[in-house]
């Protein structure tokens, strides 16, 4: 339940504190007096869009604050809070802030909250139909969610959703999977082509490289055996290097004897020296001994290179990504080869999740049908004592194309109505006026808060478009609604504003400054001077206070 709105700096407010009361609490003022401005902030606390003009002229923010309670015996409530690991106590309190900078903050009981969340939140809390709520009843696209609200079989709904996005996935697969082998049948002759070409080829990782580098050797093989063999003689003459490292060996080998191994470092890196020399000479030999410049081999090189590099611009790589190229070209004939065991598995993947889709489809439609049957029959008792007496009402649920399948099963569901007798059932667009759907918005939302579990809903002039004895009817069933869940109504109809459990005028103060938007609470008196004033208008006769007096007493 709503216990308390304060609003600070939201358009024409200052500041205030509202307090509501169970029952009825009903909102009335002149028009432009600002009751739609209270709506504006009950709205951005329950995760409406902020607007920078909200905020009151000349002021940097503003900030509204909604304490509700009984919130421990909302179960979707406490679902929400237990998913998102929100602490919930019996009293939340809501407080959302928004500045000139287009900045703001939402908080849960002191805990801060995405937008997102704070509507889902809200929406278990808190059910608004704004003034133009009843055109959404024309959209048959809508209806199909009031009775899924109504009929609260969300399990079922969650269960279709689920095999749908299954089926849907699949249903994709199939379709890129035929069209990658329609194209790649296409390509086939082609890609036999390419793979045999490179096969032939045997193209190698690296091989770029090797061979450039060999390529390099081959066409300065003179000189590089040359320098091999001068290197060969400058280590190996008669006074070669070797010998002179052995003799400087001997010598220090001698001193070490005289004074106990006083040198015996260096003697070992002339030791080190002189083997890393033999090794380097041994190994100038070796390689001036195996040096192999073959005629041909240089022209064979020069002909992988070419064929390499051919291969590589018609595919578009370097060289060194051409074994990549060839592995891709083998998997897509394998694709070709394996796609139609492929489409035959998706196939049979698809009508087992068509076959689930519809199992859980046919299960909600079931639970729609039997919604839809005792909806109106629920309905058709509200339109009666709401001056309808003569109207039908029904909710059918039919099924619909193949093509048309979708996350909310295989339904249809349309509103229909006949307001004169004998005459056949109509979508509502056809048939009803501004005061019919005003009535068959709050017959269906009378029913439909029995279900959703919402502790308070809202009423924006519900009674558009109606007065006298239906007014009065539509005062009934709301106070009658208000005895189970808070009510809110705006209204300018003094048959509904006199069934008030707690009744609010809205003002519009204006001096030469400034207009500010103030509610106050009525006592009785008040409350009979205010159903007077809506009867017969500024000046108040005492007839109209009379009439109030009995609006009141009835």
């Amino acid at each position: 339940m709503l216990q308390q709105l304060s609003i600070k700096n939201f358009i024409l407010i200052d500041s205030l504190n509202i307090d509501f009361g169970k029952g009825l609490n009903v909102f009335t003022g002149e028009t432009g007096a600002g009751k739609s401005i209270l709506l504006d902030a009950l709205g951005l606390v329950l995760g409406n869009r902020a607007e920078l003009q909200f905020i009151q002229h000349g002021k940097d923010s503003l900030s509204v604050c909604a304490v509700f309670s009984d919130c421990l015996k909302n179960s979707e409530l406490k679902r929400l809070c237990s998913e998102y690991e929100l602490e919930l106590e019996d009293e939340v309190v809501i407080k959302r802030t928004f500045n000139l900078e287009g900045k703001g903050k939402i908080f849960f009981n002191d805990q801060p909250v995405s937008l997102k969340l704070l509507k889902d939140l809200a929406s278990t809390l808190v059910e608004i139909n704004g003034q133009f709520s009843n055109q959404s009843l024309l959209n048959a696209k809508k209806h199909i969610d009031y009775l899924d609200e109504y009929g609260a079989y969300s399990e079922y709904l969650l269960k279709t959703k689920e095999t749908f996005a299954e089926y849907k996935d699949i249903k994709s697969k199939l379709k890129i999977a035929q069209k990658e082998l329609e194209k790649a049948k296409e390509d086939e002759e082609l890609l036999h082509h390419f793979v045999d070409e490179l096969e032939k080829l045997k193209p190698l990782s690296g091989e770029e490289n090797e061979l450039t580098q060999r390529r390099q050797e081959l066409m300065n093989a003179e000189k590089i055996a040359e320098n091999f063999n001068y290197a060969y003689q400058a280590l190996c003459t008669k006074n070669d290097i070797c010998s002179a490292l052995r003799q400087a060996q001997t010598f220090v080998e001698r001193n070490n004897r005289l004074l106990d191994d006083k040198y015996q470092n260096l003697q070992e890196m002339l030791e080190n020296a002189l083997i890393n020399a033999n090794d380097v000479v041994a190994e100038i030999e070796s390689i001036s001994q195996n040096l192999s410049f073959d005629a041909d081999e240089q022209s064979r090189i020069e002909e992988r290179l070419f064929a390499l590099k051919a291969a590589a611009r018609k595919h578009n790589v370097s060289i060194d990504e051409l074994p990549n190229v060839l592995k891709d070209l083998q998997e897509k004939l394998k694709t070709i080869h394996s796609g139609e065991d492929m489409l035959i598995s998706l196939s049979a993947q698809l009508q087992t999740s068509k076959m689930n889709y519809l199992q859980e489809a046919k299960k909600l439609s079931q639970k729609r049908a039997d919604a839809a049957k005792i909806l109106s029959e629920k309905v058709m008792k509200e339109l009666s004592s709401l001056k309808m007496e003569k109207a039908v009402f029904a909710a059918k649920v039919s099924p619909m194309e193949e093509e048309f399948w979708n996350e909310k099963g295989i339904d249809t569901v349309e509103f229909c109505v006949s307001t004169n007798p004998n005459a056949p059932l109509a979508g509502l667009e056809k048939i009803a006026s501004g005061g019919e759907l005003s009535r068959l918005m709050l017959a269906i939302k009378v029913n439909i808060s029995e279900t959703n579990g919402v502790s308070t809903i809202v009423f924006d002039e519900i009674d558009s478009g109606i007065g006298g004895a239906t007014a009065e009817a539509v005062g009934e069933r709301l106070l009658s609604l208000s005895q189970n869940t808070q009510t809110i109504v705006v209204t300018h109809s003094p048959q509904v504003a006199a069934k008030s459990s707690h009744h609010f005028k809205v003002c519009k103060d204006i001096n030469e400054k400034e207009a500010k938007t103030t509610v106050y609470t009525l006592n009785i008196h008040e409350k009979e001077e205010e159903i007077a004033r809506m009867i017969s208008g500024e000046n108040i006769s005492q007839e109209a206070k009379a009439a109030a007096k009995v609006l009141i007493a009835s």
